[in-house]
């Protein structure tokens, strides 16, 4: 991917865990590295199909003059997610910020703080069957695309699939989405637990009703094993609800474990 590179940028701000460099101030150097597509640019020389590096540089002196973080890490991560944010064309960023008067009474250069932050791709799960059911989904993926730190890609149809599990209950209307995001994967199951409580999802029975159901099913190539989270998500190959949908807006990802595509999968499903 191609780069835009910011080496040093000076500003004097208010960062640092004692009262004195919150009221006296320092200076900081930042030096950003930028990835994006600049085909475009370099190939029609315009300036608006680019990163215009002028403008980052000033978004980073307003960022850090407006804020007063104690770790130069939170203020690492604050400046990479809001350029992420603000300046759509940027995939990927590395930023370092550097403290060359940092308070250690010792002779040093220069203490920094590097990090690596970008947009992932992610598959969500989308099912209701209580209430207005369109109408649930549809708040779910509103309520996602509000979140400055998700893009909200691809949506599928809705289907309407009949309940698993042996709970007697109504059929559901289920759904896929594409989207891309910058929080990390435990960040996102947060999140989207949060969607589910605002929409008044209740667990009181195992696969049982519920007025929304938002489940991760990919995230990148990853694959994920913690007690709050499997990625992918182990019944994906046994989901028609989730297959289905899924061959509408990414039939040709691939599945990190299994090494088969979406429409694969599906076809294995059909044909057992």
């Amino acid at each position: 991917m191609d780069q835009i590179r910011i080496v040093n940028l000076e500003v004097f701000s208010h960062h640092g865990v004692f009262k004195e460099e919150n009221v006296l101030g320092q200076k900081f150097l930042v030096s950003v590295t930028l990835y994006a597509d600049l085909s475009a640019a370099s190939g029609t020389d315009d300036l608006a199909k680019s990163v215009n590096y002028g403008e980052v540089c000033h978004f980073i002196k307003s960022e850090m003059e407006k804020y007063t973080f104690k770790l130069i890490e939170a203020l690492t991560e604050h400046l990479a997610r809001k350029i992420l944010v603000n300046f759509p064309i940027i995939e990927k960023i590395q930023l370092e910020v550097k403290k060359p008067w940092a308070p250690i009474l010792l002779p040093l250069e220069t203490v920094s703080v590097a990090m690596e932050r970008e947009w992932h791709l992610v598959y969500l799960s989308l099912g209701s069957n209580i209430g207005d059911k369109e109408n649930n989904l549809n708040s779910a993926i509103e309520l996602i695309k509000a979140d400055d730190m998700c893009r909200v890609t691809k949506v599928s149809p809705f289907i309407i699939t009949a309940p698993v599990g042996g709970v007697e209950q109504d059929d559901f209307l289920n759904g896929a989405l594409e989207l891309k995001t910058i929080r990390t994967p435990a960040e996102l199951l947060v999140f989207i637990q949060t969607i589910e409580n605002k929409l008044k999802r209740v667990r009181t029975v195992h696969w049982g009703p519920r007025t929304i159901d938002l489940d991760m099913l990919y995230y990148d190539n990853e694959v994920i094993r913690t007690d709050t989270l499997t990625i992918p998500h182990p019944e994906i190959k046994n989901r028609e609800f989730v297959l289905k949908p899924m061959c509408e807006i990414a039939p040709n990802l691939v599945h990190p474990i299994y090494g088969k595509t979406v429409y694969q999968l599906y076809q294995d499903f059909l044909t057992e």
